[in-house]
């Protein structure tokens, strides 16, 4: 019985890659991934730019194994980070005051750990699927988490937005994971009062 001696290697098709065809192709769908991730345009338009750069750079390193936008969305995800640490730079150790905090009791009763009847959970009316409704609140949810702290923002959208795991988030922010989720829950928290607060 003969046997096919070629290695399983040499079996794997290697995807091309043609950085003529990058701003054409990935552009837009890159720019879109920034924009939402770090909500401020001229910095998503360099991140890109800076993207399509470091790619161009060790384009001899792509191994083919991923897409070529897959190859290009990593390296942007690792600028993003880049953005997020830099924002985030010395505030983990800030006493919550200057982080602007809000203090749990205002939300939870002490005692039973229940929503206060103040903030306790409303109709947000997302439940109807209106398209339009939908939109507006996708608008304003951006905004409201605009106003969240820069570390409160990256460990949130690192979080929720990326799906990174809490050890990456605490070792890229230099967070202990203790202050990590006491910073996820009350992003939460105020990203829900400011959501009640102008949409309802």
């Amino acid at each position: 019985m003969r046997r096919d001696k070629t290695p399983e290697a040499a079996l794997t098709v290697v995807q091309p890659v043609n950085p003529h065809k990058w701003v054409e192709t990935y552009a837009d769908y890159l720019y879109t991934y920034a924009l939402v991730r770090i909500n401020d345009e001229e910095l998503a338009k360099d991140l890109v730019q800076e993207t399509f750069l470091g790619a161009l750079q060790r384009v001899d390193k792509f191994e083919g194994k991923s897409t070529e936008r897959t190859w290009l969305t990593a390296i942007l995800k690792n600028k993003i980070i880049d953005v997020y640490r830099k924002r985030s730079s010395g505030l983990a150790n800030l006493p919550d005051e200057q982080n602007g905090l809000k203090e749990q009791h205002d939300f939870f009763n002490p005692a039973d750990g229940h929503w206060t009847e103040a903030y306790e959970p409303q109709y947000f009316g997302i439940e109807d699927r209106d398209p339009v409704l939908n939109k507006e609140l996708n608008g304003i949810l951006k905004k409201c988490m605009q106003r969240l702290p820069a570390l409160w923002l990256a460990v949130f959208t690192m979080k929720h937005m990326e799906d990174h795991s809490t050890d990456i988030i605490c070792s890229e922010l230099k967070v202990t994971p203790s202050n990590f989720w006491v910073i996820i829950h009350r992003a939460k928290v105020n990203l829900r009062e400011c959501l009640q607060r102008n949409w309802l």
